[in-house]
């Protein structure tokens, strides 16, 4: 059975996980972190439960989700892992960061590229990667079945969506990848989002207003 731990992070309010097997060896999922104390209590979760990180993983690049990759790696010593298509917008993090109030961010290049088209593994635990491009032009998901969970990022939110006015964005892919990678995952899924509190499925397909 997986563990799902969540902090909030930086003014953004971003949501960073960390997914962890019964080995304890986890992935960070969109380190946020940005001040040496929100980086402090991301190691000290990770420390206070034996966690042993493999890799980082960054659903899609803007600022938000990428301010801890540099600390993340450089404590760990483990490789940084993004769609192809999201190298541009890593690197054009540092240019705007200071205009968000990050003007401390320090970047970090992805090491490995995520191929949709090919699983991974996390111990016993297959993930299905996803591609939903509409708030990034490269955002993937991490689908796992038999947990029912969905890492979704900027996408899907509880009654709401991702927005489409940041570089990379587009409104109708954004609610073609949703109708076409999101709602046909079973209802019970349950969808962690980028910022605010899990969903699922069955929910959203109901009550969330874009898609009425």
């Amino acid at each position: 059975m997986l563990s799902l731990y969540t902090l909030t992070f930086n003014p953004l309010q971003e949501n960073t996980y960390i997914l962890a097997t019964e080995n304890k060896e986890c992935w960070i999922i969109d380190p946020g972190c940005y001040d040496r104390q929100e980086q402090t209590e991301l190691f000290d979760l990770i420390a206070s439960h034996e966690l042993k990180p493999v890799k980082i993983i960054n659903t899609h690049c803007h600022v938000d989700h990428v301010l801890g990759n540099a600390a993340v790696k450089r404590k760990y010593n483990i490789p940084l892992l993004i769609h192809p298509i999201e190298e541009h917008y890593l690197r054009a993090v540092a240019s705007y960061a200071p205009n968000y109030g990050f003007a401390t961010y320090e970047p970090a290049e992805a090491d490995e590229f995520l191929d949709i088209k090919t699983p991974m593994k996390l111990g016993d635990h297959t993930f299905h990667l996803l591609f939903v491009p509409g708030h990034s032009a490269g955002h993937i998901a991490l689908y796992n079945k038999e947990e029912n969970l969905c890492i979704a990022g900027d996408v899907l939110f509880r009654q709401s969506i991702g927005r489409t006015d940041l570089p990379g964005g587009n409104h109708e892919q954004l609610l073609e990848s949703i109708r076409t990678q999101l709602f046909t995952l079973p209802p019970e899924t349950k969808v962690y989002p980028g910022h605010g509190p899990y969903t699922t499925i069955e929910f959203e397909k109901r009550y969330n207003p874009f898609f009425a």
